[in-house]
Order: structure tokens, then C-alpha cells, then sequence
């Protein structure tokens, strides 16, 4: 069961969180402009998605994000052989001819062949939030999932222990996430029991 809602200590409130989803991106963000064949060509330390001629960068790197990243990662990948999947960590993936997102989990299906980046719609990608992350950025990552055909997005919250499946319509607090028609799901507590 779901609810759509926001965690109340983001920097946005849930009235911003239903704004999010009807507002047009216009945050200003921190980035470099450059052609796409330079940021391909480029080694970001970390990594940066790249949107509208901008290699944007991104919030990373705080030891929160780090434990709830990696055990997401392991949990599927202990996985790979019996649930058919492919998990890759802090990959490019062009979501479009000239946009490249860095998702913090991607799930391709196993067996999917991919050149240097995938450019075919993951199965599931998932970001975890830091706290400097706001609704208003997460909704664009979103977006630009949805657009080249990713079926799952979901988003876990380390400072308050809360996972959301997302979609058109927002972001819904879960208790459990899964892929419905697989065997594909995480347990929350296993997730968020790396945190102190």
C-alpha cells in the first residue's frame, strides 16, 4: 500500500512536492557548459548527469548515500542469476541523443547488450537522496526516465529511513518494493538495517 506523500524534513513540503510534479524545471543549477562529445570524453570525479548542454553535477558522497547505495546494489546482485537482471552502480545512461543521467542503481534485464552506455530503458532505476536533494530534482531525473521508457523508478530517503515508488503522478511512500509479475523486490529493513 502507498501513499503519496514527502518526508517533511526535505527541503521541500508536501504542498512543494505536488508543485514539483506541476511546475516546469527552472532550478538553477551548478554545471559546466560544454558539447556532448566533451562531457563523454570527460572523467567527473564523481560523476555528472548531463542536461541541456550542462554537465550538471550531483549530490554524492556523503556516507549515508554511500552504505544505502552499495547495499541496494548488493542485495539485487546477489540476485542477478535467479531474478534475470543486470545491476550496475553509478553508470551513464542516455536517456536521450544529448541528456546522460547517472542513476545511483540501474537494473537492466539480463542478457541486454550495451555499447560503452546504455541507451536502452532499464528495467528499474533507483536514486537515493542526499540531504541537499530537493522534489524539484528528483522530478527531472524522473521525467527523464519515464521519457526514454523506464518502467520502475523508485528513490530511498537514508536520513528518514523511507523508500517511494515513483511516477507521473508523484512520488509514493512504500513499505516494500517490487516488480510486479517477477521475483524482483527489496525488504526495506535489510536496506536501511547498514545505517546506525
Amino acid at each position: 500500500m502507498s501513499s503519496a506523500i514527502a518526508s517533511p524534513n526535505r527541503k521541500e513540503d508536501t504542498d512543494g512536492l505536488a508543485r514539483a510534479f506541476q511546475a516546469p524545471i527552472s532550478a538553477v543549477v551548478s554545471g559546466v557548459s560544454m558539447p556532448v562529445s566533451e562531457y563523454l570524453r570527460t572523467i567527473f570525479h564523481p560523476d555528472r548527469d548531463y542536461v541541456d548542454g550542462l554537465a550538471e553535477e550531483r549530490n554524492f558522497g556523503e556516507y549515508e548515500h554511500g552504505k544505502v547505495q552499495s547495499r541496494i546494489w548488493l542485495l539485487l546482485q546477489n540476485h542477478e542469476a535467479e531474478w534475470g537482471i543486470d545491476v550496475n552502480i553509478g553508470c551513464r545512461l542516455q536517456v536521450a541523443v544529448d541528456r546522460f543521467r547517472v542513476p545511483d542503481v540501474m537494473v537492466l534485464p539480463a542478457g541486454l547488450k550495451v555499447g560503452r552506455y546504455p541507451a536502452t530503458a532499464p528495467l528499474i532505476c533507483i536514486e537515493v537522496l542526499s540531504p541537499e536533494d530537493t522534489w524539484k530534482r528528483l522530478r527531472g531525473l524522473v521525467d527523464d526516465y519515464f521519457a526514454m521508457g523506464v518502467a520502475h523508478v523508485w528513490a530511498f530517503d537514508p536520513q528518514m529511513r523511507e523508500a517511494f515508488v515513483c511516477d507521473r503522478q508523484g512520488f509514493h511512500k512504500v513499505t516494500e518494493l517490487a516488480v510486479v509479475g517477477t521475483a524482483i523486490r527489496l525488504d526495506l529493513h535489510e536496506v536501511f538495517s547498514v545505517l546506525r
